[in-house]
């Protein structure tokens, strides 16, 4: 089983980050991040900064970002909340215009917002799903979160005594006040500016035993479908009942979910075999632990 990189995706390995506190940051660039933040997190999104070279220090160069060191980028993650605050009006407003997952329609559209309200900036938009020719990934989503301070990658090297023996074993991020319950859309990268005084911070290690890490490995990779792992930490915040049913209906219930079928109604009939079809697509994304 693939699995894509997500809130998870286990072919990633990360060094140690050391804690620092961040420093402040020269007023333009504060006022890029408060730009970035005022698009997003309303909409349920969290934003943390990185510099790609905390990135590029901790993997292979068949996974470097190829761009300068002290480039600024953004890790972009989706909160519980995303669900009511982005998507549902972003189905309401029927704005899905192609063939493919809504939710990740939704993350474009408003990740689009940004880069239109920054005209006069160079960015740059990497999905979590986007791979390239040799069918890599064209960023590891959970080495980013772990190095930008967003949330702690957990992997198999984080146990001492690995009871797994050969198995294959996928790491997962979890975060301080979600757990699981959250995914990692994109990278947001600003090639012309550059941060060489930004200071890194640690994930928290939210998950520190090695019973709770052994616990949360093995639910991730052998039980992900119960949602169980999500929860290895008390979380302030969790994927609503409706939410979770979205992700784990068959296609014709989620007209329902969504109030699609009232829509279908406004805009006609002609839409319906889109729709139909929009839905479908959808379904392929709950084969695999996402989001």
């Amino acid at each position: 089983m693939i699995l894509r990189a997500r809130s998870h995706g286990g072919r990633e390995t990360t060094s140690p980050v050391i804690p620092r506190a961040m420093g402040s940051m020269e007023p333009n660039v504060a006022a890029l991040e408060r730009r970035v933040r005022g698009c997003l997190c309303d909409f349920g999104f969290e934003v943390s900064p990185l510099k790609v070279g905390w990135y590029n220090a901790v993997l292979q160069p068949s996974f470097h970002l190829q761009y300068s060191e002290d480039t600024l980028a953004f890790i972009v993650l989706s909160t519980p909340s995303m669900f009511d605050r982005a998507f549902k009006p972003f189905v309401d407003k029927q704005l899905l215009k192609k063939i493919n997952d809504p939710v990740d329609q939704c993350v474009s559209y408003h990740l689009s917002l940004v880069k239109e309200s920054l005209p006069n900036q160079r960015v740059d938009i990497i999905y979590d799903y986007e791979i390239l020719p040799n069918r890599k990934p064209k960023f590891l989503a959970q080495t980013a979160a772990h190095v930008a301070g967003a949330a702690y990658y957990y992997q198999r090297k984080d146990v001492r005594c690995d009871p797994w023996g050969e198995k294959k074993i996928y790491g997962v991020c979890i975060h301080p006040r979600y757990g699981g319950w959250f995914a990692i859309r994109g990278l947001l990268i600003f090639p012309d500016v550059q941060v060489p005084f930004l200071e890194q911070v640690a994930p928290v290690d939210c998950v520190a035993s090695e019973e709770k890490r052994i616990e949360l490995l093995e639910k991730f990779n052998f039980h992900w479908r119960d949602w169980s792992y999500r929860d290895i930490i008390e979380v302030k915040e969790r994927y609503s009942e409706e939410q979770k049913a979205y992700f784990g209906a068959p296609p014709a219930e989620r007209f329902k979910l969504l109030e699609v079928q009232g829509v279908v109604q406004r805009t006609g009939t002609w839409r319906v075999p889109c729709m139909l079809l929009v839905i479908c697509a959808t379904v392929l994304h709950c084969l695999v632990p996402r989001p």
